[in-house]
């Protein structure tokens, strides 16, 4: 345990959480936004059914990636789990219930040859796929925003805001950000797994929704810059001490979110790897590069979700109604002994996971054509 020490074990872990929080949106998240674009570019029960088949092998594997995310949060930064589990709790069960239509609607949707039947559950894979990135945006817009909570002497978390605060202007437009970002990369998965009409309905979305994160995301820039004030430490911080969140005095001041670019001027990077990211994932799902345009919308996704935890740094989650009891990276996480445990346990378990994946699509690799449902109707989703 004393191979790494305690402040540098907190900064690993704000790391690896955010890894496996671009982890679960760049695999996960090409399912979500092929499920988003079901009914629009599935014109017939054949072609939907192309669409369904190019991630029906592989959601559910790709679902990993939300479970190990949600549980690094929970035992690596306990006190987030707890306070935004209560303050954002129906938020939550929204993703979950939307989530429910997933396995149903992959495995029953094919199972009954009725129009009405399929396109019931096509309208329940976008569900499913639609609205968790929405609230995942909207969570984070709010973040950057502050969170209603405080800490009693008891550290017992209390939340005084409501869910209807939470789908507020800013909040509103990150969900936008977040909800174009997954549909883009689902769009471009779906062209580099199909051909046709379906391939070219698919790249038209990819360049329309690849426009929508690049325009939402400078506004939402511009706006955190000159609408939304950010949140500064101002007292002494052991980075070695015991978590205690109501040990330090922080200050509310406008156009703290960009200080740490200011700081660090290379931080510049990420938020430049979201435009790279998906100016290049237009470029070249127009030019029919469909693979390279996957990964370079994968690299957008990272400097997004990157952008605002850089702007962020060291808060995890600020408190606008007290801020002296915002949590950050230095006292909202758990023990040394359980940080160490849990980060060897990262380290042997994510690279299966990542091998296991690459096997998986490599043995599942080309195109899905209607020929090939036609031929495997009562194997194929």
């Amino acid at each position: 345990m004393e191979l790494i020490d305690y402040p540098t074990l907190k900064l690993l872990w704000w790391l690896l959480v955010g890894v496996l929080l671009v982890g679960f949106a760049v695999m996960d998240g090409h399912d979500m936004g092929v499920g988003t674009l079901l009914p629009f570019v599935g014109r017939s029960d054949i072609e939907r059914r192309v669409i369904i088949n190019t991630v029906g092998p592989h959601w559910d594997g790709n679902q990993v990636w939300f479970i190990t995310g949600g549980g690094a949060i929970f035992a690596a930064w306990p006190l987030v789990y707890a306070t935004a589990f209560s303050g954002f709790y129906w938020a939550m069960l929204l993703v979950l219930w939307a989530l429910f239509f997933r396995p149903v609607g992959f495995d029953y949707r094919s199972k009954i040859d009725n129009p009405r039947w399929r396109s019931t559950w096509d309208w329940g894979l976008f569900i499913g796929g639609f609205v968790p990135p929405v609230v995942f945006g909207i969570a984070f817009g709010n973040l950057l925003q502050g969170v209603p909570f405080r800490f009693d002497a008891n550290l017992v978390p209390y939340y005084e805001g409501s869910f209807w605060q939470l789908l507020n202007p800013f909040g509103l437009l990150c969900g936008v950000v977040s909800s174009a970002m997954i549909t883009c990369h689902g769009a471009v998965y779906l062209a580099h797994r199909t051909e046709g009409v379906i391939q070219a309905r698919a790249a038209r979305w990819a360049q329309a929704c690849a426009l929508v994160v690049l325009a939402a995301f400078s506004v939402a820039g511009l706006w955190l810059a000159r609408g939304i004030d950010g949140y500064v430490i101002t007292s002494a911080v052991d980075a070695a001490a015991l978590p205690d969140p109501l040990a330090k005095t922080v200050v509310v001041a406008p156009g703290a979110w960009l200080a740490n670019y200011a700081r660090t001027p290379a931080a510049m990077l990420v938020p430049a790897a979201g435009y790279l990211g998906f100016v290049l994932a237009l470029l070249l799902v127009r030019g029919g590069r469909t693979f390279a345009a996957f990964w370079c919308s994968a690299l957008g996704m990272a400097g997004v979700i990157g952008a605002a935890a850089v702007s962020m740094f060291p808060f995890v989650m600020p408190s606008s109604l007290a801020p002296d009891a915002s949590l950050t990276v230095w006292d909202s996480v758990s023990s040394h002994r359980t940080l160490f445990i849990m980060l060897v346990a990262t380290l042997v378990f994510i690279p299966i996971i990542i091998l296991y994946t690459r096997w998986a699509y490599s043995v599942m690799r080309g195109k899905v054509t209607a020929a090939y449902v036609k031929e495997n109707s009562h194997s194929a989703y």
